[in-house]
């Protein structure tokens, strides 16, 4: 079968490999569609594992079941996550699933969502696996993974209906943070980024404010909120400045939660009394989405709580898959690029 072979951002090779056979309990899928996520193209996280074949945003057809597999059949259209947690560990028992370390460790597609055709494993199968409703679009089903993460992160940051909102960083993880925040009630939510572009797609998605990443943000956003920094900073960006920018402009009594890591190495001085002593500011992190946190971002893509499909800047064929890489790691004008294995 054909399939993307990633070498880094600039080198994704049209390649050859066996398309995969299952055992008792998988499923096999037929890629129809498949988003690049960010993470994708964080070469200090991905060059030293190349070449490699990448993927976990997918959507596509069941066209051969193994032995034992009761609730999917021929023909199903489905959609699946690649992290599934082990539901009886002690991190998982305390609603930390995401750092389980079945979830880590290994429940991962084969080989990966840019070729063909994949391979479920069992508990893949089992946990992280669900049928797309039929009026829902195989490129509009990919979003439940990321929209899964969103999910988990407002969720651990308690933002609650009212709270003013500033994102910092306006791609596709910062416009579904807009999105998510406008659709459950939020206040006031500003949003950043250095392109023009972005921060238009930012203004359509729920964005009241909209501010140049170099400006000064933290006086701008606090000049639109009554004076008052933000609720909650939610940083989308590895840029050291922005989480500089979250310190300032988060509120007293506020949250930051760090969505993004930043680049490999980079350490952020913190005045210790300034934030936590004298402002009471609390820090969040989120890492992925469980298999609830799937099956609810599954409901709002479906009754078009979270407009997904407006997203989408560019959609390609397989062989088409280093320019997405390079749109997603650089280019100004793309927003989320979806790969159809089958074109």
């Amino acid at each position: 079968m054909r399939t993307a072979m990633y070498y880094n951002n600039r080198d994704v090779r049209l390649e050859e490999v066996p398309t995969p056979t299952i055992g008792p309990g998988e499923l096999l899928v037929k890629i129809m569609a498949s988003g690049i996520c960010g993470s994708d193209v964080m070469e200090w996280y991905r060059l030293h594992k190349a070449p490699l074949i990448l993927g976990h945003e997918i959507a596509g057809e069941v066209v051969a079941v193994g032995a034992g597999v009761k609730n999917f059949a021929l023909g199903d259209r489905v959609v699946a996550t690649h992290h599934v947690p082990c539901f009886t560990c002690h991190y998982c028992r305390r609603g930390h699933e995401t750092v389980c370390e079945t979830l880590l460790s290994g429940t991962h597609f084969d080989p990966g969502g840019f070729c063909e055709y994949v391979r479920l494993p069992a508990i893949n199968v089992e946990r992280g696996t669900w049928k797309i409703p039929a009026h829902l679009d195989y490129d509009s089903a990919t979003f439940v993974e990321p929209l899964a993460c969103i999910l988990r992160g407002q969720r651990t940051a308690r933002l609650t209906p009212g709270d003013s909102v500033l994102v910092l960083g306006s791609g596709l993880a910062g416009l579904l943070h807009v999105s998510l925040a406008k659709a459950t009630g939020a206040g006031l939510i500003g949003a950043t980024d250095m392109s023009p572009f972005r921060l238009a797609a930012a203004e359509r998605f729920g964005a009241a404010a909209t501010f140049k990443a170099d400006q000064d943000v933290p006086t701008l956003f606090k000049e639109r909120n009554e004076g008052r920094g933000a609720d909650l900073v939610i940083v989308c960006t590895s840029a050291k400045p922005a989480f500089e920018q979250a310190f300032a402009a988060v509120a007293k009594g506020g949250t930051i939660l760090f969505f993004a890591p930043t680049l490999a190495g980079v350490t952020l001085p913190i005045s210790i009394n300034e934030i936590f002593w004298r402002r009471d500011v609390t820090f969040a992190t989120t890492y992925a989405g469980s298999p609830a946190d799937c099956v609810t971002a599954l409901e709002l893509i479906a009754h078009s709580r979270v407009p997904v499909a407006a997203m989408i800047s560019h959609r390609l064929g397989l062989a088409e898959a280093g320019l997405g890489f390079k749109l997603t790691a650089g280019a100004e004008e793309s927003l989320k690029v979806i790969i159809r294995p089958q074109e």
